[in-house]
């Protein structure tokens, strides 16, 4: 099971992503058809509008609506294994902050590993590879 990251569900989704193709060959080879092939932590689907709705970001930005179905179809797809944080995963966001010196723009990927890797996450689908490197405990799809 891989876990989607935000920056992989963008790519996917815009086609004007540099990591497009990347994104949809892994989504077409890995994902596509499997059931539970995916894990998808709830915080990615408020992060994901917030990145595709942003008229500075993209050319064609999606409209709230059109993001907001987009988050509902990978919610409810069959290939996508729901991820909450739970208050495991907290602790280890917490020790992980500490233990690597983290500052304020690495709360939300930090607390997004956390999630994955208490879960049992141990790949992770992302174009920001280098935001879960420094934890050691992914296999990273770099994008």
């Amino acid at each position: 099971m891989i876990g989607l990251d935000t920056s992989f569900l963008v790519g996917l989704t815009i086609r004007e992503h540099p990591s497009h193709r990347r994104c949809r060959a892994l989504f077409d080879n890995e994902i596509v058809g499997r059931e539970g092939s995916a894990a998808l932590a709830a915080q990615v689907l408020s992060e994901f509008p917030h990145i595709v709705t942003d008229p500075r970001r993209f050319a064609r930005p999606l409209a709230m609506q059109d993001a907001l179905d987009i988050c509902s179809q990978w919610w409810h797809a069959s290939e996508c294994r729901p991820v909450c944080p739970s208050p495991e995963s907290v602790s280890v966001y917490l020790r992980w902050m500490q233990q690597h010196r983290l500052g304020r723009k690495r709360l939300l990927d930090t607390m997004l590993a956390a999630c994955y890797h208490c879960a049992g996450v141990t790949r992770l689908a992302t174009t920001d590879w280098r935001d879960f490197q420094l934890f050691g405990v992914f296999e990273i799809e770099a994008l």
